[in-house]
């Protein structure tokens, strides 16, 4: 449970560390009083309840996992132990194939492909054998 917590607060900072902005982040520059105030279409809001942050992260580890598979040329993910991970986080793998969090899972793969190398030596970093978040994760691909 340890892990899930620590997880959980370094996939929130990420992609920011990693020089890609969030998907789901708004735009922050405000250039008049009328632009304070939100709209009815405004970007969603962040999360509110414990099970709706997992499946935020939960989101974020499967844009993740997806970049890494498609854009890491000496990494792979360990599929196994991404479902393990996200059942353990109480998300039903069905939630993040479909629907909105799939799109928010999309837009995090493509915000990791801003930058291809640092992305993968962090996805290493964090997720590798010797994660400092979730280890084994990520794994090297064999030669």
């Amino acid at each position: 449970m340890k892990h899930l917590a620590i997880a959980a607060a370094i996939l929130f900072a990420w992609p920011l560390a990693a020089g890609a902005e969030s998907p789901a982040a708004p735009d922050t520059v405000k250039t008049s009083p009328e632009a304070a105030s939100p709209a009815p279409d405004a970007a969603p809001k962040a999360p509110q309840t414990a099970q709706e942050r997992q499946e935020a992260n939960a989101a974020k580890l499967a844009g993740l996992v997806r970049f890494v598979g498609e854009s890491c040329k000496e990494a792979q993910p360990d599929y196994e132990r991404f479902k393990a991970v996200v059942s353990a986080m109480g998300v039903d793998l069905d939630a993040i194939s479909k629907g909105e969090l799939l799109m928010r899972s999309m837009g995090y793969t493509e915000a990791y492909r801003k930058n291809v190398d640092e992305s993968c030596r962090k996805a290493q970093e964090m997720f590798g054998e010797k994660g400092k978040a979730i280890p084994g994760l990520v794994l090297r691909k064999a030669s």
